[in-house]
């Protein structure tokens, strides 16, 4: 489930809230796992950062990210998906400092312009969301780093659809998902004014996804 209450997102009224699963049993399956030789272990979660906010005494997503990797053998860690609002600097500190864990964050922007971030309550600016890449290609040189984006938001216009094209261009990210906005029943924004032309949204999401193999390209 999740708590975020993004107006786009239908997943917390089919799903429900969050729910963490303890700490014991996340450890306990991942030792049986290593014990008989499974190499990679993921772990998923629709804000998979936000883990333990919803337990009494739990666990934060750093310290279950440590006790993880205190388990021997040989194998690889990573996660998805984070929410930019909990992705702290701890957690970019012990995926900065632990060989087990994957060099590789999901952070899904969604979009470069922060009217539209508003509407669409995602909790961060622009500026918080390059400050965080910053902090994550300081501490992780060698972090791949992909993002998420909607275009075509209800009421966006062409200058803040540009907006996330720059973000795009200015990150340079190893690769993007980008969706055009799709209305789900029931959300926030399905009931908003403003719904853009099928034709525009197409025409923007296929120009981000243009740059995207330009980017790659060149890098």
């Amino acid at each position: 489930g999740c708590d975020k209450f993004c107006t786009y997102c239908i997943v917390p009224y089919t799903r429900g809230r969050q729910r963490s699963r303890l700490p014991k049993d996340i450890i306990d399956e991942i030792n049986i796992l290593v014990k008989n030789n499974y190499m990679e272990v993921t772990l998923l979660g629709q804000n998979v950062n936000s883990y333990g906010k919803d337990l009494k005494d739990g666990l934060s997503f750093a310290q279950l990210l440590k006790e993880i990797c205190k388990i021997e053998g040989e194998f690889t860690l990573s996660f998805m998906t984070s929410h930019p609002k909990d992705l702290t600097d701890e957690v970019i500190d012990v995926i900065a400092n632990e060989p087990k864990i994957e060099k590789y964050i999901h952070l899904p922007a969604q979009s470069g312009n922060n009217r539209i971030l508003k509407l669409m309550n995602r909790s961060y600016t622009r500026e918080k969301y390059l400050s965080i890449i910053e902090k994550i290609r300081e501490k992780i040189p060698n972090c791949r780093i992909t993002s998420d984006f909607i275009v075509g938001f209800p009421t966006e216009t062409e200058e803040e659809f540009e907006d996330t094209y720059s973000l795009v261009k200015e990150v340079k990210f190893d690769s993007i998902f980008a969706f055009m906005y799709s209305s789900r029943e029931g959300t926030v924004a399905s009931r908003m004014d403003g719904h853009i032309d099928e034709s525009i949204k197409h025409k923007r999401v296929n120009k981000l996804l243009k740059l995207e193999k330009e980017i790659q390209k060149e890098e």
